[in-house]
């Protein structure tokens, strides 16, 4: 699994300035107070016009410099409504025209003394917000200096008192404060922000990395309540779990309900946690599954996960060292034991050329050759189950490779008289297996189907059916004889080895056919319905998610 850490090189260390996002909404709150400010300032010309004639120095350039203002402030607000976003330079020159228009209005107003060099700081501190840099020193130098130059001048030409200046300088301290302030602020603000959005983005990462694994994963995962709700399910999960109504039509997009094995368990570990829930089939075609309980908040308990594991895996595991050994024991005997069935063999084709011989005789001769083969037959399997090599899996197209496989098939039948019908679904997704392992399985199973068919309706008939499984992400394919059919107390030891109800056969053919579908990922099953005869179908597993 991802390990939760967080790269040191994932933030950087000194974040000067507000992310693009940051700025452009920023600045349209500060536009909207700017619109405000001079709607205030206009309308103050109209409340007490007397008192403006006569304290103004310069009525007239202060009225044309409120309306100018607003109609830039208004400008700005309807290009920034259309769309417009403001760059870097577009706000450094906005700030700047604020501070110089408020200064223009102090200078043609009342001078220093006036509230408007209040709003002056608001223009200081929100270019340091805006742009947290040296520039925003840059501003409260350009303020302080225009503040002193107004009053220097009051003082110079109108013989205004010194206070001025002091208040100037007064004002010119605020300004620095602020910017170093609001600098220091925002530059601690944005290193927080970006740390966090670091790391937002880092656990973002991991839990992208950590849904593929456990989407990728073979062993089924689910997060239920305690009620069997599916809250989280894995895409193992769904296809182990989806073989429940793989003989459905529909396409389900989640699972949606729990199978009611699977219920049943989750009743009897509720009730004793430390009870072991016996494996199940969701389906008769459906590997067997073993489920194991936990809860993911211990003081809590609302919620439970669930591992569903293939028991087909650590079945096959114990047959295949099983076989191994059987392998290593048959490949040394092996020379032992045909040595005297090449002699019974060999005595029998000599006695079968007496010309003493009765019908009994040659009925007893018969029986020797049969179990001489078969005992060969034997021999032989066996040794290829212990030699078998490795799959190598090619990412094939179901409905080309089957025609293919058809056609190939009967020329090695006659056929004028044998006769397989093809059906393939037209939207049928691609599967993934090694083409000569699986035609091995298919031959094995035609070769069945076609048997049994000839035995029970007189003529060597069998149907080929490529469909999708109900989750929509899967292939399988069935072969269907028109046989006698099996048993149905045989039915769950067809896939054992050396298991046969036919007195000639070795009974190891079923069992390799499985063993070479396990090895491709694939699922070879009996499936079990109302219609004549035997349907083995192959389920072959996801091409995106084999391991």
């Amino acid at each position: 699994m991802a390990v939760d850490t967080i790269p040191e090189t994932a933030v950087s260390p000194r974040p000067i300035a507000p992310t693009r996002r940051q700025q452009i909404k920023l600045f349209r709150i500060y536009n909207h107070y700017r619109l405000v400010v001079s709607l205030v300032l206009l309308g103050l010309l109209f409340v007490d016009p007397e008192n403006f004639y006569n304290r103004f120095r310069l009525l007239e350039y202060y009225q044309a410099g409120v309306a100018g203002y607003l109609s830039l402030n208004a400008f700005i607000a309807l290009a920034i409504l259309a769309g417009f976003r403001p760059s870097h330079r577009h706000i450094t020159i906005s700030i700047l025209l604020d501070i110089l228009v408020m200064h223009g209005l102090l200078f043609t107003s009342t001078g220093i003394t006036n509230g408007l060099a209040n709003l002056v700081i608001v223009s200081v501190a929100a270019g340091n917000i805006l742009t947290p840099s040296r520039m925003g020193t840059f501003y409260a130098a350009l303020a302080a200096i225009c503040s002193l130059g107004i009053s220097g001048w009051a003082v110079l030409a109108l013989n205004e008192p010194a206070d001025d200046i002091v208040r100037a300088g007064s004002l010119g301290i605020l300004y620095f404060a602020a910017a170093f302030i609001l600098q220091n602020i925002s530059i601690r603000m944005m290193r927080s922000e970006a740390l966090a959005s670091s790391r937002a983005k880092s656990i973002a990462e991991l839990e992208k990395i950590n849904q593929q694994i456990i989407q990728r994963m073979r062993t089924g995962i689910l997060v239920l309540d305690r009620y069997g709700s599916i809250r989280l399910a894995n895409a193992a999960a769904e296809e182990l779990l989806s073989g429940a109504t793989d003989n459905g039509h529909t396409h389900p997009e989640h699972l949606m309900s729990l199978p009611q094995a699977l219920k049943l368990g989750l009743e009897d570990w509720l009730n004793d946690p430390r009870k072991r829930i016996e494996p199940f089939q969701p389906s008769p075609t459906a590997h067997f599954l073993q489920v194991n309980f936990t809860q993911l908040d211990e003081d809590r308990g609302d919620q439970i996960l669930v591992f569903i594991e293939d028991m087909s895996k650590v079945t096959q595991q114990a047959q295949q060292m099983k076989l191994a050994s059987l392998g290593r024991l048959t490949a040394g005997i092996a020379h032992e034991i045909r040595n005297p069935l090449g002699a019974i063999s060999h005595a029998a084709q000599l006695m079968e050329e007496s010309t003493h011989l009765d019908q009994g005789d040659h009925q007893m001769l018969d029986i020797i050759r049969r179990h001489s083969r078969r005992v060969n037959g034997i021999i032989e399997n066996v040794l290829d189950l212990s030699r078998r090599r490795a799959a190598n899996p090619d990412l094939l197209e179901i409905g080309p490779w089957l025609r293919e496989f058809r056609e190939d098939f009967l020329q090695t039948r006659d056929n004028k008289t044998t006769h397989i019908s093809l059906e393939i679904h037209p939207d049928l997704p691609p599967a993934r297996f090694d083409k000569s392992q699986i035609e091995q399985v298919m031959v094995n199973l035609c070769d069945n189907g076609l048997r049994y068919s000839q035995q029970r309706i007189g003529e060597p008939r069998i149907s080929l059916h490529a469909d999708v499984t109900a989750d929509g992400e899967r292939a399988y394919v069935d072969v269907r004889d028109f046989g006698p059919g099996i048993k149905a107390e045989d039915r769950s030891s067809i896939f054992e080895p050396f298991f046969t109800t036919d007195k000639s056969g070795t009974g190891l053919g079923l069992y390799l056919a499985r063993e070479l579908c396990e090895a491709n990922q694939a699922h070879l099953s009996l499936v079990e319905d109302d219609q004549p005869g035997c349907c083995f179908r192959i389920t072959f597993a996801h091409p995106g998610r084999m391991i």
